[in-house]
């Protein structure tokens, strides 16, 4: 299998620099064989990607898009804890916030923009379990947040 970030290469995508926390915690902590990231927010050169409600001022698309830089954002704290993504053995838990209006059900869908991501980079070892859930709002009215837990 190609390094992770010779697949991401390939799909025209890098891992950014390492998003700065908008609080008081760190973007990721290590412990025993996980890495747990904080939740990612959709930024892109120093901007969210898109704000407001999916199924609102953002379209599901928009949504997916939101979640699969939320999923870059991640690898990037990860990446920045152990050095190096080839040493991540395994995708095990996503969570996907997604701020939608009420009557907005296709938070999997959105979510599946991180997920389908993680798939295609890590291959068997990107499947992962995960969670996607409807929330009223977001940090910075960011549509979509994103957190991951990997085993290396």
């Amino acid at each position: 299998m190609s390094a992770p970030e010779e697949v991401l290469a390939e799909l025209g995508l890098s891992v950014p620099d390492v998003v700065p926390p908008v609080a008081a915690y760190i973007p990721a902590v290590r412990s025993g064989n996980h890495v747990f990231t904080s939740g990612q927010l959709p930024m892109k050169d120093g901007a969210l990607l898109s704000v407001g409600k999916v199924g609102g001022d953002v379209s599901a698309e928009d949504g997916y898009d939101a979640a699969q830089q939320c999923a870059l954002n991640a690898l990037a704290a990860v990446k920045a804890e152990i050095g190096d993504l080839a040493q991540i053995k395994r995708v095990v838990k996503v969570l996907c916030f997604v701020a939608s209006t009420p009557d907005f059900t296709g938070q999997p869908g959105v979510a599946n923009g991180a997920s389908e991501l993680l798939g295609k980079v890590f291959g068997d070892a990107g499947r992962h379990a995960r969670s996607a859930v409807g929330v009223p709002v977001l940090p910075l009215d960011a549509p979509v947040e994103v957190e991951l837990v990997v085993e290396i």
